[in-house]
């Protein structure tokens, strides 16, 4: 079943980096974002988040893991939004504490999602930073 808004928006000329360590998480965002037309990029690290991002001014917004080998996604939305302070970056996390969606908030993240995602709140979300 689909929902309200996959039904009604459709974003085919915006990109989103998806920075997720996870192959299959990477991929059913993937499949999701797919569905109501936004192109992909795919960053498997926040290293690998911050080059992306410095060299691809295309971005319209990040899904950004937290927990990551490299570097989390803290350290890296820091980086991030020095040089692109309007860059809308929604933290995800499986591993949720209390006070994650605080921590995320002052480390400049506009958003917070625990996964496993519902895509309908997922779609909500990017809905207010993709017009």
């Amino acid at each position: 079943m689909k929902t309200q808004i996959q039904e009604k928006t459709k974003f085919p000329d915006k990109t989103v980096l998806i920075v997720e360590d996870d192959r299959a998480s990477y991929k059913l965002l993937k499949v999701l974002l797919h569905s109501i037309e936004i192109k992909t990029i795919w960053a498997e690290g926040g290293n690998e988040s911050v080059e992306i991002c410095s060299d691809n001014p295309d971005i319209d917004l990040i899904l950004m893991d937290i927990k990551m080998p490299d570097m989390n996604g803290y350290e890296a939305t820091k980086l991030i939004k020095k040089y692109r302070p309007e860059l809308p970056i929604i933290a995800q996390t499986a591993h949720a504490l209390y006070g994650d969606d605080i921590k995320a908030k002052k480390a400049g993240c506009d958003e917070y999602i625990t996964k496993p995602i519902k895509k309908k709140e997922l779609f909500e979300l990017m809905s207010k930073y993709l017009k």
